[in-house]
């Protein structure tokens, strides 16, 4: 067998972040089996000093260092027959290392240079690095060597959260594998099994990757176990890995290549792309990345979106490596981004399928639905001048996110604003958050709501997300909310003090299981409602932080839902209105009473504050009057003189409640507002 040298590069310790070479040491040139390599140099050297080795499986034993991996990776715009492309994503939680994992694929494979990486390299967003979360999902093609083959690996990024499931699906559907990244210490958890059931309806081959086993509270092999009883998946050759110290990431590369399959090569069939994401560039229009599934596209093609029906020029096409490289085609197979001078976002949705102009496919892609917002709510400027900026910058981001929706509403409260519809509760604190930031806007935001449908006595649908556009109550049939199936997964300790709350929150028990020995998983079917407040906040105050949970729409269903007023004086105020059940209706209207009765300065008449439905008061409190001493001046005399006076003062009082009016001041509503967050 060939021989060569064979430089091993050892990493210091954590605390140091410079790299030592500290000898040349032979070893067998195999050819390209680096899993082997690996082996051998972690016989040779300390344990707790992780190994990264790469070789290009030469016959005559060249080195493959992080040099030559570079200059690999500078090869990358090189076609490869359809037979040695990988498309490949990683599913993984929230904190498991997912964006960790994917940055040393892209340095292990020369893709990026070492002193242009950083950490979350695919997280372009200073909020995405800050939350430590995916929002804007990122493609990168690589390029690897394997025994003397070169290969070129596409990842496909995926924002792991479930307000982004639609996207995820579709990022899924570009793939023929995908790497199942569980944290070795935390072991399996709720958005880990919601995502890894999406890639099994796609047939993808999934890779168990274990990471973090370098930590002291690592356990892989009860981590693995737990794979197999929750999931069903083999973990016998489950890769263990640690993607911060380099352990593991050449089997991981290894087993893209020899375990998930290629594309099928379609070059010849009429062209069908998925669009899988898409932003907007103020100088090129909407960017769209895609997956060529079958055909040819080329530069200057015309092209058609099937679902939307416009029809441009592909002015520009190329392959996201990560930053964007022209080239001239992209058969079946490939993953690339287009430009074509695209004005909306709307014209080339996610999910939509690109076909020639002249020769069209027979069908689009399965699987493309519009985005229908979930979750509802108002936002306000500050100060009333900032309205016209507050547009502005909603429809900025509008063209980098079509799922947005919005429409002008005005408030007597808080002036003039808009009705805006996301789809979860994460979209929105991102969208309120982007706004503030970078379009530097002082928003206030009313509680959310969701989209009740309210069947009319006529057979009319009328879809409500907000109560003053709630038809009368002699008008209505019946209400129908949103219903979700909410799975969490808690230590067997917490599951009392969870069940309690979901009963808390109307939610019907549906069935309850042992993933392992000290977890469970416990299944509810809950109004959307009662989600979209805090209850996660309280799930993970119950739990001291270990519970997780995911949910799914699953539908509406007919409640007993009424609509509760405030009447202050006499007058409805109408931003203070909402719409409860009715078993709940009682708690709410006398928290909200009470809570204006401090709120609301007392006036020289007394103010009656009720909550109704309908005309029936359920709840009422009263601001007492500010009396002025009338008889202050009577120092003596007839008791009919003070009686006068008294009258006289009577009088006028309720002259001034008749016509009077109360100005709710602007600190009662954001205080209300936060209370409904709380109480709803």
């Amino acid at each position: 067998m060939a021989t060569g040298l064979c430089r091993f590069t050892f990493l210091q310790p954590a605390s140091s972040v410079e790299r030592c070479r500290i000898k040349d040491l032979k070893c067998p040139s195999y050819p390209f089996n680096s899993y082997h390599r690996t082996r051998n140099a972690s016989l040779i050297t300390n344990p707790r000093s992780p190994v990264l080795c790469q070789t290009t499986g030469s016959s005559t034993g060249d080195v493959y260092t992080v040099e030559s991996a570079a200059k690999v990776g500078r090869d990358r715009l090189l076609k490869v027959p359809i037979s040695n492309i990988r498309n490949f994503c990683i599913i993984a939680h929230i904190d498991h290392g997912k964006s960790t994992l994917a940055d040393k694929l892209l340095e292990m494979t020369g893709t990026v240079q070492k002193r242009e990486m950083k950490e979350q390299f695919l997280d372009n967003m200073d909020l995405e690095r800050e939350r430590g979360i995916t929002i804007k999902l990122q493609a990168a093609r690589m390029r690897f060597v394997y025994e003397n083959e070169p290969y070129c690996l596409n990842l496909i990024d995926t924002p792991g959260h479930v307000d982004f499931s639609y996207e995820v699906s579709r990022s899924l559907a570009a793939c023929e594998g995908a790497l199942l990244v569980v944290d070795a210490s935390q072991g399996v958890e709720a958005q880990t099994l919601a995502n890894v059931y999406l890639a099994l309806e796609n047939n993808l081959e999934i890779i168990p990757v274990l990471n973090k086993i370098d930590l002291p509270g690592a356990e892989p092999d009860r981590v693995s176990q737990e794979i197999e009883e929750v999931i069903g998946l083999d973990c016998s050759n489950a890769i263990h890995c640690s993607a911060k110290d380099g352990i593991g990431i050449m089997e991981i590369l290894n087993a893209i290549v020899q375990r998930i399959p290629p594309p099928t090569n379609t070059a010849e069939r009429p062209l069908r792309a998925l669009i899988f994401d898409s932003y907007y560039d103020p100088y090129r229009g909407v960017v769209t990345y895609f997956r060529v599934i079958d055909g040819t596209l080329r530069k200057g093609d015309r092209i058609i979106f099937m679902a939307s029906g416009k029809d441009y020029f592909a002015d520009e096409i190329g392959v996201l490596s990560p930053n964007q490289l022209q080239v001239d085609e992209l058969y079946a197979g490939e993953v690339g981004y287009l430009s074509a001078s695209i004005r909306s976002v709307a014209d080339a949705r996610v999910g939509d399928t690109i076909t020639h102009y002249g020769r069209r496919a027979e069908n689009q892609l399965p699987g493309y639905q519009e985005a229908t917002p979930m979750v509802f709510c108002g936002l306000f400027p500050v100060d009333a001048d900032q309205f016209p900026e507050l547009r502005d910058a909603l429809e900025k981001l509008q063209l980098n996110d079509a799922s947005l929706k919005f429409e002008p509403e005005t408030s007597s409260a808080m002036g003039f604003g808009f009705r805006c519809g996301f789809l979860g509760l994460l979209h929105m604190e991102i969208i309120q958050e982007r706004l503030e930031r970078e379009y530097d806007l002082s928003l206030i935001t009313t509680a959310p709501s969701v989209v009740y449908r309210v069947n009319c006595g006529d057979g009319d649908i009328v879809e409500c997300s907000n109560p003053s556009l709630l038809p009368e109550a002699g008008k209505r049939k019946s209400i129908e909310e949103p219903y979700v199936k909410i799975e969490m997964l808690t230590p067997k300790d917490y599951i009392g003090s969870i069940m309690e709350l979901a009963q808390d929150r109307r939610g019907e028990f549906k069935e309850m299981k042992y993933i392992a020995e000290n977890r469970a998983s416990i299944i509810y079917e809950m109004p959307l409602a009662e989600m979209v407040g805090d209850f996660f906040d309280h799930l993970k105050s119950r739990t001291k932080g270990y519970a997780s949970m995911e949910y799914t729409f699953i539908g509406y269903r007919e409640s007993e839902l009424v609509k509760l007023d405030i009447l202050i004086n006499g007058d409805c105020v109408e931003p203070l209105a909402t719409i409860v059940h009715k078993d709940k209706a009682y708690s709410v209207g006398r928290a909200l009473t009470q809570k204006l009765k401090e709120l609301i300065p007392r006036q020289m008449f007394k103010v009656p504050i009720q909550a109704c439905i309908g005309s029936k008061v359920i709840a009422s409190e009263a601001l007492s009057a500010i009396r002025k001493d009338v008889l202050a001046k009577c120092y003596g005399g007839d008791i009919t003189r003070k009686k006068k006076l008294l009258r006289k003062q009577a009088e006028g009082k309720k002259r001034m409640k008749s016509i009077g009016k109360v100005d709710v001041p602007q600190e009662a509503f954001m205080a209300v507002l936060k209370l409904e967050k709380e109480v709803m």
